[in-house]
């Protein structure tokens, strides 16, 4: 049996409080925080992550159904049962569909116009969502009324005059043709000036005391504080432009000036429906928007949240 501890006297100094704990380790206190932080497993909790499953394999069924689709052979495509894998995988239609057009061109022109357009977009949008938030002139509110009513416009609507426009200015199979009409975009502008409107105008102010002028401001001070907007921004004009097929369809008939989706239909009209061949266009069309996604999710969530209408 341990000999007890003798107990201090009247005039025995009191004992040193016990060491603290090393750092990095923590105590039984600790370990309950942390188990307490850890989410847990309600109700609720699961049928919200079940939902999210559900729709999450509802997006990826169409798509995994065309890969395997387009992997078949293609007199195995047209069976009433229903098989995920045929009896053989193949890559047949993915090199008739590339013998059939001029895919890599098409793609250098879809990839071409993509870019041009996001650039000129951004660039318009932003300086003109910069001066309906920031410049106070005669008119800016009824401007600024007629900007968002053309939101409320399909652009079907427009083909008409703006086809008559690029007849007009010898723009016709062209890839100006193609990227102008796509360059005005009312709802960025609106996106882009609700977030322009939360900027805080001291940063602003502070650079005109310095000496800046405006054009240095909004370089310098409003533009770096918006590139999660402007990504985003970015983002979706990329991705509509890529898949915009009307006003391709209508503007360009040379093969040398067309885009991917408007190519692909050209080539599916000429064999027919083959449905391994159509699957496999439609992957390869879906293929670089898939990569997009894929690298600049992040930049997407963060833009739709930074403009304030997430909530709404």
């Amino acid at each position: 049996m341990n000999p007890a501890a003798p107990s201090a006297g009247p005039g025995a100094e009191p004992s040193a409080p016990s060491p603290a704990p090393p750092a990095g380790r923590t105590g039984s206190a600790g370990r309950a925080g942390e188990a307490g932080r850890r989410p847990r497993w309600t109700p609720g909790r699961v049928a919200l992550l079940a939902a999210a499953l559900l729709l999450a394999a509802l997006w990826v069924l169409p798509l995994a159904w065309a890969v395997a689709t387009s992997l078949k052979p293609e007199n195995e495509t047209t069976r009433t049962s229903l098989e995920w894998i045929g009896s053989r995988i193949t890559f047949d239609a993915y090199e008739k569909v590339w013998a059939s057009g001029d895919l890599a061109r098409w793609m250098l022109n879809s990839a071409y116009i993509s870019v041009v357009t996001t650039a000129l977009t951004v660039a318009t949008c932003a300086m003109a969502a910069y001066g309906f938030s920031r410049t106070a002139f005669r008119g800016r509110k009824t401007l600024y009324g007629l900007v968002l009513a053309g939101i409320m416009v399909p652009p079907q609507v427009l083909i008409a005059p703006l086809f008559a426009e690029m007849v007009s200015l010898g723009l016709v199979d062209t890839y100006w043709g193609v990227i102008l009409p796509q360059v005005a975009v009312p709802a960025m502008v609106f996106i882009l000036v609700k977030f322009f409107e939360g900027v805080p105008r001291e940063l602003e102010e502070a650079a005109y005391v310095d000496g800046a002028g405006r054009w240095r401001v909004f370089w310098t001070v409003v533009l770096p504080l918006s590139r999660p907007v402007l990504a985003a921004v970015a983002i979706f004009t990329f991705i509509q432009t890529w898949n915009n097929f009307l006003w391709p369809f209508l503007v360009t008939t040379d093969p040398n000036a067309m885009t991917l989706p408007v190519g692909l239909v050209n080539v599916q009209s000429t064999y027919g429906a083959r449905y391994a061949q159509v699957m496999a266009s439609l992957v390869i069309a879906g293929l670089p928007l898939l990569l997009v996604f894929a690298f600049f999710q992040r930049q997407i969530v963060r833009g739709v949240a930074h403009t304030g209408l997430a909530g709404q």
